[in-house]
């Protein structure tokens, strides 16, 4: 089964048709059907690992300031407490917490399903981010998932890698800055020849700029981590920018030719 790392910008990405949102399309039509999603969003960045493990996620609007249909949007897809109990068996000794109905599904996760499955039945299970783990927790993890791959599950990275909304701007929709170019330029030679080489991306020069907190990029790092499980690189499968500061590059893991 392929694995993904989406660049998922705006929340506002899950009510319109462009070119980004066209190809992650694309990509749900192209692969086989999984038994069920496995999504690490960043959006759900706490101070534990935690999976989803309720039947019926909610679909939680975490954001503010956008227009009344994006609040209305629901991505009604079941969720797995088999999948969860799966998973926490799977990382062991490694400590996942069962979440029965703090979280549920965030726009990280069902703003990009909302294209890849529209029909939003297929289970959905989130896993957090520990915010207080370093870089190398995060990639080892994201190597230890690897078995579920073999078993039908689709594992989706939901982020940016350049995200700093404290540099936007909202005058060139479709531009990025030099220092945007290089970390994404630097990024994607990591992950297209050694994955598992990743933590290097954070003596790039551009690095505090481009990753100014670790939500949006580390979810890439779990990319890397099944790369690196798996001994081959990721293929780049969108590449674009938004606003100067955003990277909506995508990258996927034995994707069809």
């Amino acid at each position: 089964m392929p694995a993904a790392f989406i660049g998922h910008g705006s929340p506002m990405n899950a009510l319109e048709r462009n070119r980004f949102t066209e190809s992650w399309r694309a990509f749900g039509a192209a692969i086989p059907k999984p038994r069920a999603i496995l999504v690490v969003s960043a959006h759900w960045f706490i101070n534990a690992t935690a999976v989803t493990a309720m039947p019926w996620p909610r679909t939680i609007h975490d954001f503010r300031g956008f227009p009344p249909e994006l609040f209305a949007v629901k991505y009604p897809a079941p969720g797995s407490p088999e999948l969860a109990a799966e998973i926490v068996e799977t990382v062991k000794p490694d400590k996942i917490n069962l979440d029965g109905g703090d979280w549920g599904l965030d726009h990280g996760t069902w703003s990009v399903l909302a294209h890849v499955f529209p029909d939003a039945d297929i289970p959905v299970v989130q896993l957090s981010i520990h915010a207080l783990q370093p870089f190398d927790y995060h990639l080892k993890l994201g190597a230890r998932l690897a078995r579920l791959r073999e078993q039908g599950v689709l594992i989706l990275g939901s982020g940016n890698v350049v995200h700093n909304l404290g540099l936007l701007d909202w005058r060139h929709p479709d531009a990025a800055f030099d220092w945007n170019l290089r970390f994404d330029d630097a990024a994607k030679a990591v992950m297209t020849s050694a994955p598992a080489d990743i933590a290097k991306l954070a003596e790039h020069p551009d690095y505090r700029r481009a990753v100014p907190t670790p939500d949006h990029f580390l979810p890439l790092v779990y990319l890397a981590g099944l790369a690196g499980a798996a001994g081959k690189p990721t293929q780049v499968f969108t590449e674009g920018y938004a606003m100067g500061s955003l990277s909506m590059t995508a990258h996927g893991l034995d994707l069809p030719s």
